[in-house]
């Protein structure tokens, strides 16, 4: 059995290959696992590096740029996150430390040692429950986050700017869920930070809640998603062409119609008639007009053609199988 080591941040004793992710709550695992095992199928043990410390090992796998020491180990890169982020991911002097990069992001898709993939999902099939049986009418599920500077192609505001319409104008068609919505937003520089500081204390003393559509956090998005008309799936940025995560597929996966605003060419990967595009409206009041609108012929064929969809091959280009097929058939290929 041949050796390799992974690396990724927060993960020691092999704990990315857990049930539970112990480095980030609620994030499934199921990828990581799966990775392992088809390593496995090929005769590579794949563990952290931790456990591989003083043994031969035949490659590094690093899941995501991060600073590296000099070395002569051959290693390879899975570049996955928002480049907003992680600014290693799109630096093309930084690939030449590695053998091969498997990424999404196209912009580096003519370097020799690029190899393209799409972010991985498990794709688990459930069948759909109708419109009428889905008692919330729209959802928004992520964690209260934000950049540490301003962005023109920043969506986490968006986000917010979705959540303060319906907490104003339509509270009953809406309900948020996820990570720190007990606490205020996060603000920029000594302002923002004094102003969530005091609305901080505000909850503590006197039971204020800064947002008071939320309803809590969900080990499992599907519990909501399963009783959700419609989920405002932002990614966290707009205009990055490929970038197209787990959030529009969570809803896919339940039969829940997306509303969905990232990458600017989805369409390239995603029919438009499986989810409603954000772009097209000019703000949120309008898109929820449009939305009240939609009865349950108009549903069905949405949830259709998500069906249609994932079981496509361009849906299938999204899931967790080919993803680890393209990197481990990618790794052997080379060894």
């Amino acid at each position: 059995m041949i050796l390799a080591s992974i690396y990724q941040d927060g993960h020691s004793k092999n704990s990315l290959f857990r049930e539970e992710d112990i480095a980030h709550k609620y994030n499934p695992t199921y990828t990581q696992r799966l990775l392992k095992k088809e390593f496995a199928a090929v005769g590579i043990e794949l563990n952290t590096a931790d456990l591989n410390e003083g043994k031969q090992i035949a490659f590094e796998l690093h899941v995501e740029g991060r600073p590296l020491p000099p070395s002569s180990t051959t290693r390879y890169l899975v570049a996955l996150e928002n480049p907003y982020i992680n600014t290693l991911n799109t630096d093309p002097d930084y690939f030449k430390q590695f053998k091969h990069v498997f990424t999404w992001n196209k912009k580096f898709f003519d370097l020799p040692n690029i190899t393209p993939v799409m972010f991985p999902n498990e794709f688990i099939s459930r069948p759909f429950t109708g419109f009428d049986q889905r008692d919330i009418f729209s959802c928004l599920i992520n964690a209260n986050k934000r950049f540490p500077v301003d962005l023109d192609v920043d969506l986490y505001q968006e986000r917010l700017h979705v959540i303060r319409w319906y907490e104003t104008n339509a509270p009953k068609l809406f309900s948020l869920y996820g990570m720190g919505w007990h606490k205020p937003p996060s603000g920029i520089g000594i302002a923002g930070k004094l102003a969530r500081h005091w609305g901080r204390w505000r909850t503590r003393l006197y039971g204020y809640k800064p947002f008071p559509s939320y309803k809590g956090e969900v080990a499992d998005k599907s519990d909501v998603m399963l009783r959700s008309k419609f989920s405002y799936c932002y990614e966290n940025v707009r205009d990055v062409s490929n970038f197209i995560t787990e959030k529009i597929f969570d809803s896919f996966l339940s039969g829940s119609v997306p509303i969905y605003w990232g990458a600017d060419n989805v369409t390239e990967h995603i029919p438009s008639d499986c989810f409603i595009d954000r772009r097209n409206f000019i703000d949120t009041a309008e898109l929820h007009e449009f939305l009240t609108s939609i009865d349950s012929v108009q549903f069905q064929s949405f949830q259709k053609a998500i069906e249609n969809f994932v079981k496509s091959p361009k849906g299938l280009n999204f899931s967790a199988e080919s993803f680890v097929s393209t990197i481990v058939s990618g790794i052997e290929s080379q060894l």
